[in-house]
């Protein structure tokens, strides 16, 4: 594994040696603090280890770096914006790179999402998207809708709203008490009989949608619910793939009783799919899409919704003051000039350098690989792959979910991949410019550790 910073390297000198104060969000910090792994440096596929090790990205650093690290059309970018604007306030004013930013986004986005509003992460997306959806609801006159559904096992970050619509039992069980209090959640998208998936949706047998129909929305009134917010595929679960057919249903069922369609493309946005979002790629338009990640190919920190214009233009239409704000709401860094320059010079290289269709093409790659060599290793109990992401499902240890996975984390880290364990479940995702050399080697180390481990 990985040393920490050699002892004798200068220190600040309010820090102790020997110890890593940085407290890592989502880490078994306890354990970390045994060995901690550290990165110093990173260039295209790979970062380089405080102890001079080459370790293998294999989940693009958690979706963000699609075109790889320290791509150089986007970091001389940021250089170039620090020397012209580095910071300007979004409240009443803007700047160029964000008007630019917001364009490229909504040329990129499907039908009518052309109104863009910016924030920092795809926690603040979310709860954006959620803000919005009240206050749209509020300016047409049906402000009782005031009902979120979302997903069992959804996740759409940290924040209380993104936590209250989101369905992961972690966040439930230690902050169910100050969560949004009327909120549903719609059946998870997984049925065993489907564990392997390459490619394809699976075609089930029964309506994932019928408790929906059936259940909530009569329980709730329909009337009452202001949107339905879902990933396109479920990623932080670990890379669950919708049904054929599901989310036209859900379309067709918001349509139905006037309620807002929400999709969380902070994963599957910007490529991911091998299209611009996934609503191209599953041929579903919602009313809003929040994205995050690879915007700005993780240089810096944005996130934002992309809304229709039907909503935009209903909140601009109510009966007050000029100088009256329509939404109240926002970030101090919305549109922060630098992070907006990012994303200029992201998605002109994702266009530039054809990384959609890259990622359409290597897809297969990644699915035939970890299909014809990791589905009969031991305690392997399915594979999911779509688009340039896969997952692998272990067979939980009895009494202590997730170490099994965690373990073989570990020991790839060791042996030079990164790989991301959720719960029983170990996903790759790599930037888009991955070649087959890089594919071999996460799913070698990838199986490797799985059999080492068995």
């Amino acid at each position: 594994m990985d040393a920490p910073l050699p002892a004798d390297k200068p220190q600040h000198p309010y820090a102790r040696a020997g110890t890593v104060h940085q407290w890592l969000p989502f880490t078994p910090n306890r354990d970390f603090q045994r060995q901690p792994r550290v990165v110093v440096q990173a260039s295209g596929m790979h970062f380089t280890t405080s102890n001079g090790r080459s370790v293998l990205d294999g989940v693009s650093s958690l979706w963000c770096v699609n075109a790889g690290h320290r791509c150089a059309p986007i970091n001389a970018a940021i250089r170039d914006q620090l020397e012209m604007l580095d910071y300007s306030t979004a409240f009443s004013m803007t700047n160029d790179r964000a008007v630019q930013a917001a364009g490229m986004i909504a040329a990129l986005a499907p039908d009518d999402l052309n109104k863009v509003l910016f924030c920092n992460s795809g926690s603040e997306a979310a709860d954006t998207s959620l803000k919005l959806a009240l206050a749209y609801h509020r300016a047409r006159g049906e402000g009782h809708r005031c009902v979120f559904i979302g997903r069992e096992r959804g996740y759409h970050g940290v924040n209380f709203g993104g936590m209250s619509v989101g369905g992961i039992p972690g966040n439930r069980k230690a902050y169910g008490a100050a969560m949004l209090p009327r909120v549903d959640h719609m059946r998870f998208i997984h049925d065993p009989a489907h564990a392997f998936i390459q490619g394809e949706l699976p075609q089930w047998s029964e309506d994932p949608l019928l408790d929906l129909e059936q259940r909530i929305l009569p329980l709730h009134d329909p009337s009452n619910v202001a949107a339905i917010i879902v990933e396109p595929v479920a990623g932080s679960a670990g890379w669950y793939v919708p049904p054929l057919g599901y989310l036209q249903r859900l379309r067709e069922i918001c349509d139905k009783h006037g309620i807002l369609l929400i999709f969380d493309e902070v994963i599957t946005g910007f490529g991911r799919l091998g299209t611009a979002f996934a609503a191209q790629y599953f041929g579903v338009t919602p009313d809003m899409m929040n994205f995050a990640k690879g915007v700005t190919n993780g240089t810096i920190p944005m996130g934002g919704v992309v809304c229709s214009d039907r909503i935009y233009d209903t909140l601009m239409q109510v009966d007050q003051p000029a100088h009256a704000i329509e939404f109240f709401h926002g970030y101090t860094y919305s549109g922060h000039p630098v992070a907006s320059a990012a994303a200029v010079a992201t998605l002109q290289h994702y266009v530039e350098a054809d990384l959609f269709a890259r990622a359409a093409r290597m897809a297969p790659v990644l699915g035939d690989a970890m299909h014809s060599q990791l589905r009969n290793l031991p305690h392997v109990t399915g594979i999911r792959t779509l688009g340039m992401a896969g997952a692998v499902e272990l067979q939980g240890i009895a009494g202590s979910p997730g170490k099994r996975a965690y373990e073989i984390f570990l020991r790839c880290y060791e042996n030079g991949v990164l790989v991301r364990n959720a719960g029983d479940v170990l996903v790759f995702a790599p930037a888009f410019i991955a070649e087959e050399t890089h594919i071999a080697q996460m799913v070698d180390t990838l199986g490797e550790a799985i059999r080492a481990l068995a």
